[in-house]
């Protein structure tokens, strides 16, 4: 099965319609799965006083509260419309993560048919129950967490409905961005095989080397955030990948895809034709005559390897030659 890739545009639109357009086009053209944006009301998940994260505090403006921040990156329900219409033309998958209920009943509404839980919202008991309602396929971030939080979250979705074949777990690091030291990418194993569960891994490194792992580790799923420009203004446009290298993230994920291959040791189509050039066979090392005993003396053992194999060594020493050879003859 494909690894689903999903291309996180996020609020990297800065609130402007062309702009989340345009981050559709590059996902589209990196041959991305789907793109994914955030729908929220600022008023409906953050207080007028709720300071904003390190992260978030770059690249905006320094007496802005996290409210003001989120009001201005807000689309409108018709920007979604438009979107999601935008998405059938383009051939991807349109996704966009409710950070609030009513943001998930809009998004249902639209016929959206996967559903990302942010990693903020693993303890959003009500909002977890009205996701898990929907029984649809979900994508459960787990930033933050500890595996009893994620299997709490996961628990709450069966109980409303959701199959567990439609859970997939994304193992995560919410810092933007991630320092190499704390993305414990084996934590993504641990998970898979304690709640048994479908994992991916959505990525705030900088590059895609930590995708590449994943995948190589089995992740079924990778969300990697990408922008237009890492000069724009805005939280998260510094640690998110520009478009060439959103298209080497996604040409190296299908590359390792290939590479990974069964698990199975026999030998690839591409290598069948060097077998018999590259293996040996057991030839005659000087003249024989019919009669004569094969010894050490006589034969040896050279490419191709279209004749007796030198498997077979202890065979045919001390056995009678029943045809003339000369030297480099394959012998028969």
């Amino acid at each position: 099965m494909s690894v689903f890739i999903i291309a996180e545009a996020g609020v990297n639109h800065n609130g402007s319609l062309e702009s989340a357009k345009k981050l559709i086009d590059i996902a589209s053209n990196a041959k991305a799965n789907a793109v994914k944006f955030q729908t929220f009301r600022a008023e409906k998940i953050v207080t007028l006083s709720a300071s904003k994260a390190r992260y978030q505090k770059k690249g905006t403006l320094d007496m802005e509260s996290q409210y003001e921040l989120l009001k201005r990156l807000e689309l409108s329900n018709d920007d979604f419309l438009e979107l999601y219409s935008y998405c059938k033309e383009k051939n991807i998958i349109f996704m966009s993560t409710p950070f609030d209920i009513e943001s998930a009943e809009f998004l249902n509404s639209l016929g959206m048919q996967i559903f990302k839980i942010p990693s903020g919202e693993i303890t959003n008991l009500p909002y977890i129950r009205y996701i898990g309602g929907l029984k649809k396929q979900v994508i459960l971030s787990s930033g933050m967490s500890t595996i009893e939080e994620i299997h709490k979250a996961y628990s709450v979705l069966i109980d409303c409905g959701t199959m567990h074949n439609d859970i997939t777990v994304l193992h995560a690091n919410t810092m933007y961005p991630t320092p190499m030291e704390d993305v414990n990418l084996r934590a993504m194993g641990s998970i898979k095989k304690i709640l048994k569960v479908n994992v991916g891994y959505s990525d705030h490194t900088m590059g895609i080397e930590v995708d590449i792992a994943a995948v190589a580790m089995g992740a079924s799923v990778i969300e990697k955030h990408f922008t237009i420009s890492k000069n724009l203004s805005g939280p998260d446009h510094k640690s998110s990948l520009e478009p060439k290298e959103l298209n080497h993230m996604v040409e190296s994920i299908r590359n390792i895809e290939k590479a990974l291959g069964s698990n199975k040791k026999i030998p690839s189509e591409s290598e069948l034709e060097n077998i018999n050039l590259v293996r040996k066979s057991i030839v005659a090392s000087k003249s024989i005559k019919i009669g004569d005993i094969f010894s050490d003396e006589n034969i040896t053992v050279k490419r191709p390897g279209y004749g007796i194999s030198p498997m077979l060594w202890d065979k045919i020493i001390g056995s009678e030659s029943k045809y003339n050879f000369e030297p480099d003859d394959l012998i028969k």
